[in-house]
């Protein structure tokens, strides 16, 4: 495990949580990066559920594009605390992570927005949906939008600060986001840094996760808040007044993370090589844009 930093700001930290602690002093904790089976996942919502049970924890359920798992149950009937949420993956490459005060505004806006953007292999970048087509679709949400794993991962362009820095996506489209996840498990410690380095910046607030795709993972990053449900803990994130704690995952747990991913996306490999060899076009067209215009 990389050496612990501190930051100027303490609502940051890089520590294992203590969900009962966190639960006796009042607080809300929750994990607000998680997939299930319904996207690259094996974790089925019900054992999620009884793990979060178990712990003391709420989740953001955040599957890639789809929302089956977060229909499956009822959340209001549910004795774990849930926020119904989204992973989109643009078009463009940045991953951004949507949280609904209520599930009926996500199934709309899911039905009317999503779904007819959907690939073939549906967890992957949507069809004409770049990051701020997606901020524009979402400009009259009832909702909180997060950049996941802002410096992206594997090299790839997933995170918006990375896509910022190379100046692929321009400020004024990152500030109209309301917060970057500043502790992602699924990174390495030296991204996350950046990520925290990066948020002030832009005016944004801040969200943790596990970005877990293994049961277990669930509760290793969670963010804090003093509040009694969805809507005062969003509201919390929109005032800069929650804090986030986790630790990443290890590497064995990071590489077990893959596999599971990888087997999910093998019925849709010739999809998969087809985004992908477009995004890497797009990248490709962008660096030789940015060199021309350098030159002149």
């Amino acid at each position: 495990m990389p050496e612990v930093r501190t930051f100027d700001d303490p609502k940051i930290k890089f520590e294992n949580p203590d969900w009962e602690s966190i639960a006796d002093a009042g607080y809300l904790c929750a994990d607000m990066h998680i997939h299930t089976d319904c996207s690259d996942s094996y974790s089925d919502i019900r054992r999620l559920l009884k793990i979060a049970r178990s712990r003391n924890v709420g989740m953001a359920v955040t599957d890639h594009n789809l929302i089956r798992s977060l229909d499956s149950i009822d959340l209001g009937k549910e004795d774990v605390f849930i926020i119904p949420g989204m992973e989109v993956s643009t078009s463009d490459g940045p991953h951004i992570l949507t949280y609904f005060y209520e599930m009926n505004d996500l199934r709309d806006f899911w039905t009317e927005n999503i779904r007819p953007r959907l690939q073939s292999c549906p967890w992957l970048a949507l069809r004409d949906c770049s990051t701020e087509k997606l901020l524009d679709l979402l400009e009259d949400q009832n909702c909180v939008v997060s950049g996941a794993h802002p410096m992206g991962y594997l090299g790839s362009n997933k995170g918006v600060e990375i896509c910022n820095r190379k100046g692929y996506i321009p400020d004024e489209v990152i500030n109209r986001l309301d917060a970057y996840e500043v502790i992602c498990g699924g990174m390495t410690r030296e991204d996350n840094v950046e990520a925290i380095s990066s948020f002030g910046k832009h005016g944004l607030g801040i969200t943790g996760g596990s970005d877990g795709h293994i049961a277990e993972d669930l509760g290793s990053v969670v963010t804090i808040s003093k509040a009694d449900n969805t809507e005062d803990f969003l509201n919390s994130i929109m005032k800069r007044e929650n804090s986030v704690r986790g630790v990443e995952k290890d590497f064995p747990r990071r590489a077990l993370t893959g596999l599971a991913s990888f087997y999910h996306f093998l019925d849709y490999t010739p999809a998969v090589i087809k985004v992908q060899s477009y995004q890497m076009a797009m990248t490709i067209r962008r660096g030789t844009k940015r060199k021309m215009s350098r030159r002149d």
